[in-house]
Order: C-alpha cells, then sequence, then structure tokens
C-alpha cells in the first residue's frame, strides 16, 4: 500500500473514532436505530449500529482499494485538501455554523474523481461521507463541479434530518489561480432520500478553499 493511501486510511479511521457514539445508535426508531418500524429490520441497536459501521467502512474501503486499481491520473490538477465554511440549514429556522474539511483525490473513473469529507456545526452535528465529483473546466480560470455522496449523519442539538444515512449534492463554482488552488462558493442539499418517513432535508452555503497536495502521491 502506497504512503498516500495509508495517509487517507489514517484521516478515515480519526474521523470514525472522534465521531459521536449516539452517531450510529440513539434516535428514535428510524432505520439504523434499535426498533425500527418494520418486523424485517433487526430490533436490538447492535444491528443498527452495524449496518451504519458498514456503510462507513464501504465508502472508505471503495475509494481506497478498488478505485487505485482502476483509475488514471487526469486533466494535469493535482490533489486538494478543502477547507470551507458556511452556512448548515441556511433557509430554515435551524440555521447554524457549517464548517467543513474534504479531501479531493484526482484519479479519474471516466468523468469522475472520488472525495471524503467531514463537516462540523456550531450546533454539534457532524457528517462523515464519502462520493464522487466531476470538475467542469470553464476557460482556465474558472471550474464547475458538481459532486455526490453519502454518509452518516449525528445531529447534536440541532436539526433531526430524519436518519442516520444521509445524502449530500452539491455544486460548486470556483475561481482556480495560477498555483492551481481554488477559491470556490458551493451550494448543496442534504437529505435521507425519503429511506425514512421524516425527511426535512436541509440546504447549504459554503465558501471553500482548495489547496494542491502531494500528499496522496500514487
Amino acid at each position: 500500500m502506497g504512503q498516500g493511501r495509508a495517509a487517507i486510511i489514517q484521516i478515515c479511521l480519526a474521523v470514525l473514532r472522534a465521531a459521536p457514539p449516539t452517531l450510529f445508535c440513539g434516535y428514535p426508531p428510524t432505520l439504523l436505530c434499535g426498533q425500527p418500524p418494520t418486523p424485517s429490520l433487526p430490533r436490538e441497536g447492535g444491528g443498527g449500529k452495524r449496518a451504519a459501521r458498514s456503510l462507513a467502512v464501504g465508502l472508505v474501503a471503495g475509494l481506497l482499494f478498488i478505485a487505485p486499481a482502476a483509475a488514471q491520473r487526469s486533466d494535469g490538477e493535482p490533489d486538494f485538501l478543502t477547507i470551507g465554511g458556511g452556512a448548515f440549514d441556511m433557509n430554515d429556522d435551524r440555521t447554524a455554523g457549517q464548517f467543513e474539511f474534504q479531501i479531493r483525490l484526482n484519479n479519474k473513473f471516466w468523468i469522475f474523481k472520488p472525495q471524503l469529507g467531514m463537516f462540523v456545526t456550531t450546533d454539534s452535528a457532524f457528517y462523515a461521507y464519502g462520493g464522487v465529483l466531476v470538475d467542469v473546466f470553464l476557460g482556465r480560470r474558472v471550474v464547475l463541479s458538481p459532486s455526490f455522496s453519502a454518509g452518516v449523519f449525528h445531529d447534536g442539538d440541532g436539526k433531526d434530518l430524519g436518519s442516520a444515512i444521509e445524502f449530500r449534492s452539491a455544486l460548486e463554482l470556483a475561481y482556480r489561480f495560477d498555483d492551481r488552488s481554488r477559491l470556490g462558493i458551493q451550494f448543496g442539499h442534504l437529505s435521507n432520500a425519503s429511506i425514512d418517513d421524516n425527511n426535512p432535508g436541509e440546504e447549504f452555503l459554503m465558501l471553500n478553499y482548495s489547496m494542491p497536495t502531494t500528499v496522496f502521491d500514487r
């Protein structure tokens, strides 16, 4: 295993260790917790806990082990470390500050590139995810980047999104500097895609700065 993948694994393990204990259990009856609404699902908290952990481990495994074997480096762009700040649930009455960290890799699968990320909010919410993004270059300076991810969510003292499994879709418009770093505005949506009857969703608006890195060079 290369040093790059080893570094990503350490970051992902640190994220999972830092997640609140209630991330995988402690919700009212939902898909992932102790007393689901249908008898076909497990009625013990351990089953839900294993399901959520399996999702997180599966996302990481797919990106770190399956993806590098099939991918190819593309478009001359580097890997990025992205940090951002903005508003969680921006158009509702539970608005909070949101602070996010991402790893964006430049391995390419057709038009898709892998990304891993996490955010926390000022209401103690936490979300860790993995997924894909697409870079669309509008000339030399402007990059449009739609993305889609899935991950695990803990609402902390903030808005209840209905499930521990949440899906993240976003669109970023960024300016590309001479050193290939980027400063962008990102708008996105987080929801559980109605896998739970309670699916209020939320919209977020972020200011992101993406820094080129060689930490994950393969």
